[in-house]
């Protein structure tokens, strides 16, 4: 269960009994979200929500990750807004970074269905997205960080944003950076979020320009461990580009800090993962917190929490707009 203190200071792993201390993050920005903004007017919403994350995690452990994406990809464009939710022919759904790749949208369905009937008109489809990154995160064996609530629905997708502001796993880590600060976020949260890369999966059309013609000098990216990339060749060899393979090899579903230690190893998955240690611009400016990280997994999952405290606290362009929708995909 979450606290209720701006100040609380553990957070727990599911895998252990391990407690951990962690400082939670000042709320910030123009939202003033609460963590308890809720406990009146929906005091079911922690359960609901917990309940509908653990039956599609059962079902499927990936679905921790494709929320957690979810929630980023979300507060990328328009701020932390459920944007990314609406149907129609502007529909961030469409974007190239999201089209047959974002994932978990019935779970969020869901979720709403079970809060409609419980306290109609009361929690936004942003605040379902962000409460549910928190126990996909939670449930992989990560850290439990306070969410704040509060926050309204937005009333129209941006498909340009999405395609023009999201972070690419084909960016230097000097873009992504500027991506991230574009929104108030700072390198340390571009190396913290990008841990986040500790569960789920990709496809080969996201990481195969790694495994064949890379350079004038190199088949194959001379970053990649060549036994990683033998296997990786294997499972992409003729397919259609959608083979997944795990983000962190040899620890696809636990939230850990694993992730950093295949930095260190060359292993990997993406180009914009691997960069954080080995690229020019990684070496500058990311590498000795990913080394931080590889040595130090309180250090991570505790900066992880603040970090995406911080994100969701991103706010939308206009914070003041906004509504409570009643179907997550349709303005009211």
């Amino acid at each position: 269960m979450e606290s209720r203190s701006d100040h609380r200071a553990s957070s727990r792993l599911l895998t252990g009994a391990v407690v951990l201390l962690c400082l939670c993050a000042a709320a910030r920005g123009q939202l003033r979200l609460r963590c308890d903004f809720y406990d009146d007017s929906c005091p079911d919403l922690d359960s609901i929500v917990q309940a509908r994350v653990s039956a599609a995690m059962k079902a499927e452990a990936r679905m921790g990750a494709s929320l957690l994406r979810l929630h980023f990809h979300d507060c990328f464009v328009n701020g932390c807004d459920g944007s990314i939710l609406l149907d129609g022919p502007d529909s961030e759904k469409l974007a190239l970074p999201n089209l047959n790749s974002v994932r978990g949208y019935e779970v969020i369905d869901a979720i709403k269905a079970d809060l409609e009937k419980a306290c109609p008109g009361v929690v936004s489809c942003a605040d379902v997205v962000a409460y549910a990154a928190k126990y996909g995160v939670l449930l992989s064996g990560g850290p439990d960080y306070d969410v704040r609530l509060g926050r309204k629905d937005g009333l129209v997708a941006n498909q340009s944003g999405a395609n023009s502001n999201l972070p690419s796993p084909f960016d230097s880590i000097s873009v992504i950076t500027q991506r991230f600060k574009d929104v108030g976020l700072n390198t340390k949260d571009v190396v913290v979020l990008s841990g986040a890369h500790t569960i789920g999966r990709s496809r080969c059309v996201l990481f195969s320009s790694r495994l064949a013609n890379f350079s004038a000098t190199n088949s194959v990216d001379p970053t990649l461990d060549s036994s990683l990339a033998s296997s990786l060749q294997q499972l992409c060899r003729g397919g259609d580009g959608n083979q997944t393979a795990a983000l962190d090899a040899g620890s696809a579903d636990a939230f850990d800090n694993h992730y950093f230690q295949n930095l260190l190893a060359r292993k990997g998955l993406l180009s914009s993962d691997q960069g954080l240690f080995s690229s020019p611009d990684g070496v500058n400016a990311t590498r000795a917190l990913v080394q931080a990280y590889s040595a130090n997994s309180q250090r991570f999952l505790c900066d992880f929490g603040d970090s995406m405290i911080k994100m969701g606290n991103i706010p939308p362009f206009n914070a003041s707009a906004g509504q409570i929708r009643k179907k997550c995909s349709a303005v009211n």
